[in-house]
């Protein structure tokens, strides 16, 4: 598959989306939030990818939306078009392969929502979040107020939503908005090597871990415990269970084949 805005490569099972819009900050028009949904759908699709790291081109992760193309909108195309993102948003979150975002500089607006949906968010230093929308008399369209609470609580949210401040990497993480912060010139090395620590995993594991959570979320703690119950006894059918259990016992790297 040939992208116009997202670079897609990969290597060592980790398939890396780059938003590649540098001279727009990497903000997101139709196309590329289209793009977006093809990229995640290859990803889980081939069998040579086992995680996705997703980050930005130059000094932007995703700077926002595309502002040219929501000036004009009407209330219909406005609702059309969050919930074509949200719909495309929720297919990383719900990815069972992993997600990493790598924010490299500005995740602002639907950036910052693009990143949330990731399963795990690690930062350079240089990074700044936010969801600036109110400041354009707009909300979040694409999922910002249903995670940033879930992410950082209620009252912390709903301060960041109604200000439209723009915070750093430190502050996002203090939040849990971010799960790590890193020198600028070790971030790539960085997720790279939490991804591949992912990696050496179970891929049917970890695709029952991402379930499990997800959801969980939405139930109360019994009936998300029994969610996990299922993935727990489902799992104990696999050859790779049988691989790592065995792997254990004899003090050797497993060697997992995914099913």
């Amino acid at each position: 598959m040939s992208y116009q805005f997202l670079t897609f490569v990969v290597a060592d099972r980790i398939a890396t989306i780059t938003v590649n819009r540098p001279d727009k900050l990497n903000a997101l028009n139709d196309a590329t939030i289209a793009e977006l949904g093809v990229a995640i759908d290859e990803a889980i699709a081939r069998d040579d990818v086992g995680g996705v790291v997703l980050t930005g081109a130059g000094r932007a992760f995703v700077a926002g939306a595309d502002i040219t193309e929501l000036a004009d909108q009407t209330p219909l195309d406005a609702v059309r078009r969050a919930r074509a993102g949200q719909l495309i948003f929720r297919r990383y979150e719900t990815s069972p392969k992993p997600t990493i975002a790598v924010i490299n500089g500005f995740a602002l607006g639907g950036g910052c929502e693009l990143a949330m949906a990731c399963h795990v968010r690690i930062a350079s230093e240089l990074a700044k979040l936010g969801q600036p929308e109110v400041k354009l008399g707009i909300v979040p369209g694409y999922g910002g107020t249903q995670r940033l609470p879930r992410l950082i609580g209620r009252g912390a949210a709903l301060r960041l939503l109604l200000t439209g401040e723009i915070i750093s990497a430190s502050e996002a993480f203090r939040l849990g908005l971010v799960d790590q912060v890193v020198a600028a010139d070790a971030l790539v090395d960085t997720a790279t090597g939490v991804m591949r620590a992912m990696l050496a995993n179970a891929p049917l594991a970890l695709a029952g871990c991402i379930e499990a959570v997800n959801r969980g979320a939405s139930l109360d703690i019994e009936e998300g415990c029994r969610v996990e119950s299922d993935q727990f006894g489902t799992l104990s059918s696999t050859a790779d269970m049988r691989e790592g259990m065995q792997a254990f016992l004899e003090k050797r790297t497993p060697s997992f084949v995914g099913h």
